[in-house]
């Protein structure tokens, strides 16, 4: 990959980079819809990776090209990057070009060439990746200094004002901090990390992903509306955030927003982020104290949370949950921003092939496309190689 990746970057600009850089997609153990309401996370890098090949230029102007995306380079000029504009992919790495400089760090220009093993549109976000990469690569490159945590600031930035998706800080973080071997327990609230050990192999036990090759676009308006539903409970509550609201203070929270707000979207966005700010902490304890199959049956309760409350799952990704639990999963639920994308499954090793066997089969019987089904093995996040 990085040979092909540099390969391009010859053929596409007539000379070698000065580097490449690697960053991860990620997968979400648990703690969905949780990071834009200051609450936890705990996802894990996967080893799908987007590679950019970069060199710095002096010029202003920034030349990006993707070998995964048929097309000649764009051709911009820093001076006229413009948030909202419709740039397709190139919109990431120039949007993470702008939030650099509206942040007034000196960039004066670059050429990228970008290959990427990250399934887009799946939930494993294959854009943080490209812009945690591109931001990498500028940071060393102009010797920014950038700390891992500001870095992924940074690339929130550049996809929340300049892209134009409300997203949280997970995914951003998940790219460039995570560890090989490891879950990230992150606070999205003040960015305190802790890498907790997550070798599921060597207790006999496997993690899959089923990609349902459902494609979302979340930046259609879906995403931004539940954003704005569990802003609007936080306003009602007079908190800061839904982190604030206290699990055990759930039932007396949700009968005063009824009294204060007579809104069922509202109530069922608040109930599904209290309680799977709870569901992270059930599975910190859980893992701490090696009781990693129990975790599954918390798993599952998060994706009926996501499917009820949040209402963000689709037929695809409930058939997954129900046939892979059927089939002997220890747990199973969606992962990412929902409306398509990915399911996680828990399962004994040995029962692996038969649930995968049994999740493509009932797509098969349904009439779906076949999905994508992998193992998820936490993998290391943003690095030059």
């Amino acid at each position: 990959m990085s040979r092909k990746v540099r390969e391009g970057f010859v053929e596409v600009y007539g000379a070698e980079p000065e580097g490449v850089w690697a960053a991860p997609g990620r997968v979400n153990l648990i703690g969905e819809h949780t990071d834009y309401n200051d609450g936890f996370v705990m996802p894990l890098a996967l080893p799908h990776t987007v590679h950019a090949a970069v060199s710095r230029r002096d010029d202003g102007v920034l030349r990006l090209h993707s070998a995964d995306v048929p097309g000649a380079a764009y051709q911009l000029r820093l001076d006229e990057l413009t948030p909202g504009a419709d740039g397709g992919w190139a919109a990431y790495p120039s949007g993470v070009v702008w939030a650099l400089r509206e942040a007034g760090l000196p960039i004066g220009g670059a050429d990228v060439q970008i290959s990427s093993t990250v399934p887009t549109g799946a939930g494993l976000s294959s854009s943080a990746a490209l812009e945690v990469a591109t931001a990498l690569a500028l940071s060393e490159l102009y010797e920014l200094g950038l700390s891992r945590p500001w870095l992924a600031r940074l690339c929130q930035r550049a996809e929340n004002d300049f892209v134009g998706m409300p997203c949280g800080i997970m995914d951003q973080m998940a790219s460039a901090c995570c560890t090989e071997g490891h879950v990230l327990h992150l606070d999205t609230r003040d960015l305190t990390q802790r890498q907790v050990p997550f070798d599921l192999s060597a207790e006999g036990l496997r993690m899959l992903v089923v990609d349902t090759r459902v494609k979302h676009t979340l930046a259609d308006g879906a995403y931004a509306g539940r954003r704005r539903a569990c802003e609007a409970g936080a306003r009602a509550l007079e908190v800061a955030a839904l982190r604030d609201v206290a699990h055990e203070e759930l039932d007396a929270a949700l009968a005063r927003l009824d009294a204060r707000l007579d809104d069922p979207e509202v109530r069922g966005c608040v109930r599904h982020i209290v309680t799977e700010n709870r569901r992270v902490e059930e599975t910190i304890a859980l893992l701490d104290a090696g009781e990693t199959r129990a975790v599954g049956a918390v798993l599952t309760a998060g994706h009926a949370s996501l499917r009820d409350d949040f209402r963000v799952s689709c037929e695809e990704l409930d058939l997954v949950v129900d046939t892979a639990l059927a089939a002997g999963a220890l747990g199973a639920r969606m992962t990412g921003g929902g409306f398509g994308g990915s399911a996680i499954v828990l399962a004994e090793e040995a029962q692996t092939e038969k649930i995968a066997e049994a999740v493509t089969s009932a797509f098969e019987a349904g009439g779906h496309l076949v999905p994508q089904v992998f193992e998820a093995v936490p993998s290391a996040g943003a690095r030059r190689l």
